[in-house]
């Protein structure tokens, strides 16, 4: 059986719902691939922004539980899986970074900033949501066509959050245009899914699709991303 490794990028807390789903959601996801994956939790403060240290890796998953200790490495990770075409997955926190690091590489915005992190900013890339949804659920949609719809086999799923900050209206033009697109979308029209353009496999969500393995049931993002992660590792021998 093929063995992957994912670098599990965030700073694990016990209590955290979306941590303790992180394992089986992995778990589950590499059963139904008939693969292996050694998942390896990084913390953000042990990156190094100038060079992170992760070419061992077959994915990069950025989770949830923001703020990070150290953003500048979780936005380091979310630039080398970007640049080096390595299979990204981002939920939640990971989401918004992500966001944070297309913005300040593509969109030529610099110094883009998290509400969270810098709330005296006055234009923030990521802002507080109208309404927070700790410990809500919703409904969202997907783009026909797009990696999220694919997965997931269908245009629609309820989905779970613990969330407080998304994307700014302002990124809505940059998102039209792409490469980073928007390809889900909650009941009003707000942006609850992004994915890159030309990569094999980049996805950021707002919701917290591996909350579903905690019901035995696999999340199909991230089996998508093990699938992703599989077929690089193979391609790359």
């Amino acid at each position: 059986m093929r063995v992957l490794r994912a670098a599990v990028v965030g700073d694990f807390d016990r209590g955290a719902v979306a941590h303790r789903a992180n394992a089986p959601a992995i778990e589950l996801a590499a059963r139904a691939a008939a693969v292996r994956v050694v998942a390896t939790w990084i913390p953000t403060d042990t990156i190094d922004p100038a060079a992170p240290d992760l070419e061992a890796f077959d994915g990069v998953w950025c989770v949830p539980v923001t703020p990070y200790r150290s953003a500048g490495g979780a936005i380091a990770a979310i630039r080398f899986a970007r640049e080096h075409g390595v299979p990204f997955l981002g939920t939640c926190g990971g989401f918004q970074h992500a966001v944070l690091e297309i913005a300040e590489s593509l969109w030529g915005i610099q110094r883009p900033a998290h509400a969270e992190n810098d709330p005296a900013s006055a234009d923030p890339i990521i802002v507080p949501l109208a309404c927070s949804l700790i410990e809500q659920g919703g409904h969202v949609r997907f783009a026909p066509g797009s990696r999220l719809a694919t997965a997931y086999g269908r245009l629609e799923s309820d989905e779970e959050y613990h969330c407080s900050y998304g994307s700014s209206p302002r990124c809505r033009p940059f998102l039209e245009a792409g490469p980073l697109r928007a390809t889900s979308w909650d009941d009003e029209g707000d942006v609850r899914g992004v994915e890159l353009d030309g990569h094999r496999f980049f996805v950021g969500t707002l919701f917290q699709p591996e909350r579903a393995a905690l019901r035995g049931v696999v999340p199909p993002v991230v089996a998508a991303f093990v699938a992703a992660m599989a077929y690089g590792a193979k391609t790359r021998r």
